[in-house]
């Protein structure tokens, strides 16, 4: 079969994966744009496309049997430009490194050790057991909320209790009773984000959550808690975060993904219309809390996997089309 990775994010997946899939198949990697002589051919004629967008500007995938997204999120395919015969499937496996990222974030504001060791350096004992103003607080004796519970919450709240950490959810479907300490419908949002301390919100962005964290639902959180963001950039609205920050409604955000990214004519820009760098209480950082080998691995393996089954005539895992 041909297969095209089509674009720079697909690209990330490329190396190694010839061992995965074995001999007689055809790999080609194409850019973005499909500007370079033979790319739009190659898009057009590949059995499998391996990529994260596809819109009007893009020639049809008229060959392909699989469009497979090297993501969970598919929000940039635009589904009607799938010819009848394309399966759409998605990849996971970026569940474990989320979950990292997130309580690396989390534990800095409980564990100084960066302002700790600055200060030792220079002979300050800040934080020496005994010293007056020199108490911290415990991450384990917070409430923690996972909007949404797929498998980056589910990896979250496996975290969080190993820290003695409480764990409360709000999500469409109604969970295992033992899943978390407390579940809510995704109509009680304002009543799940007055219950906790720390809201993670880790849903996909559809029409239904595109700012559905707005400014009642953040007024609704309880003065000084912390928002984390490791869903899609839009699932909170961009005014709404920018002005409880600013504010000081919220104690603290870490947000990962964002409103505005580059693009292959502005390599750099700032990740909103909003001036968030100038604030204090953020932790910003440029979508990377899935990016990491592990990750790379199992997303190729899943990949590789469907396409043998595909060639088997098999059924397709994370199948969405």
């Amino acid at each position: 079969m041909k297969i095209v990775f089509h674009g720079q994010n697909a690209g990330g997946f490329r190396e190694g994966f010839d061992a995965l899939i074995g001999p007689g198949h055809e790999i080609v990697h194409v850019s973005d744009t499909l500007a370079a002589p033979g790319e739009a051919a190659h898009f057009a004629s590949a059995d499998v496309l391996i990529g994260t967008r596809l819109d009007a500007s893009l020639p049809s995938p008229a060959a392909a049997r699989l469009y497979h997204a090297p993501a969970a999120g598919t929000d940039m395919i635009d589904r009607t430009r799938l010819p009848a015969q394309t399966a759409l499937c998605n990849c996971h496996g970026h569940e474990h490194a989320i979950a990292e990222y997130v309580f690396a974030a989390l534990l800095e504001r409980h564990v100084p050790l960066a302002r700790a060791d600055a200060d030792l350096r220079r002979g300050e004992w800040t934080y020496w057991a005994g010293r007056p103003g020199a108490l911290r607080t415990e991450l384990g004796s917070q409430t923690i909320g996972l909007l949404g519970f797929g498998h980056i919450a589910q990896a979250i709240a496996h975290r969080a209790r190993a820290f003695g950490m409480r764990v409360h959810a709000a999500n469409r479907s109604p969970l295992a009773a033992d899943a978390v300490d407390r579940a809510f419908g995704l109509p009680e949002l304002h009543a799940f984000l007055a219950s906790v301390d720390i809201a993670v919100v880790t849903l996909p962005l559809t029409p239904e959550t595109t700012g559905i964290v707005d400014a009642a639902a953040i007024a609704a959180m309880r003065p000084g808690s912390v928002l984390v963001n490791v869903a899609r950039g839009p699932v909170v609205d961009e005014q709404a975060l920018y002005d409880a920050l600013k504010g000081r409604h919220l104690g603290h955000a870490v947000i990962d993904t964002w409103y505005q990214y580059p693009t292959a004519t502005q390599p750099q820009c700032q990740p909103s219309r909003l001036p968030f760098a100038e604030l204090d209480n953020l932790r910003m950082a440029p979508h990377m809390s899935g990016w990491t080998d592990g990750t790379v691995r199992r997303r190729q393996q899943t990949m590789a996997d469907n396409i043998a089954r595909l060639a088997a005539g098999q059924d397709l895992v994370n199948r969405l089309v």
